[in-house]
């Protein structure tokens, strides 16, 4: 089974309407919010956009290259459910998830996502050659079953297993405390693999909700924790 399925059908089951991850970015002044629905109706049109779009199967490279941001959660566990070897920029991935300023590297397609905090596009500024991930996956199917499953042994992260990652992150969910119900402040970057593992993933394998904040002003953190009733704090 894939991680991300290992991940979020739990939630789905439990709790599919609260919530999964709140985005902040201090810097524009957004505040995002995904329930657990939301955040795998995104995760599912992004594996169905890389299978039929891209013939992604398990194993394949993709590379992501994002900060800490909700569309980054929706494009990791997409490529994850699929069964794509999620991988850094320096490879020749199959295809590379990057912002609209990265270096487009050397993937063989290139998908640009906006980091828009409304989920818009990129409109008419999408680089030559580069594909509007946004705009592109909104179209797919909400709901992705892969037409085999994806074994355990199967690269995920870096060269980690999905069994690995997935031990990995319920060690790092114990490390900090962090246990079903509870509501996670976090600034860290979601940098690959420590980043990815012990600020994303630890908090959803144990059935936690991600208070994500991006671009963080250090005076605005106090209202935050109060805000969102934080319990956790990896800031």
């Amino acid at each position: 089974m894939s991680l991300t399925e290992q991940i979020l059908h739990p939630l789905l089951a439990s709790a599919a309407a609260r919530p999964a991850v709140t985005h902040y970015d201090d810097a524009a002044g957004s505040r995002i919010e995904l329930s657990v629905a939301t955040l795998a109706n995104w995760a599912a049109k992004t594996a169905n956009w890389l299978v039929e779009e891209f013939d992604v199967e398990a194993g394949d490279e993709v590379t992501v290259a994002l900060p800490a941001h909700w569309q980054t959660a929706g494009v990791l566990l997409g490529a994850w459910w699929c069964g794509a070897h999620v991988v850094g920029p320096d490879t020749s991935a199959r295809v590379a998830f990057v912002g609209p300023d990265a270096d487009r590297g050397e993937a063989e397609a290139v998908a640009v996502v906006a980091l828009d905090p409304l989920g818009r596009g990129l409109g008419g500024a999408v680089p030559d050659g580069a594909l509007d991930y946004l705009s592109e996956a909104r179209v797919a199917g909400d709901e992705f079953s892969p037409l085999v499953p994806v074994p355990g042994d199967t690269p995920a992260l870096l060269g980690a297993t999905v069994d690995e990652v997935l031990r990995r992150a319920r060690e790092s969910a114990t490390a900090s405390g962090i246990g079903q119900g509870d509501r996670v402040l976090s600034t860290r970057e979601w940098t690959l693999p420590g980043g990815v593992i012990d600020a994303l993933l630890a908090p959803l394998t144990a059935g936690a909700h991600v208070v994500q904040v991006t671009s963080a002003d250090p005076g605005r953190l106090a209202a935050h924790r109060d805000a969102e009733r934080t319990t956790v704090d990896l800031s």
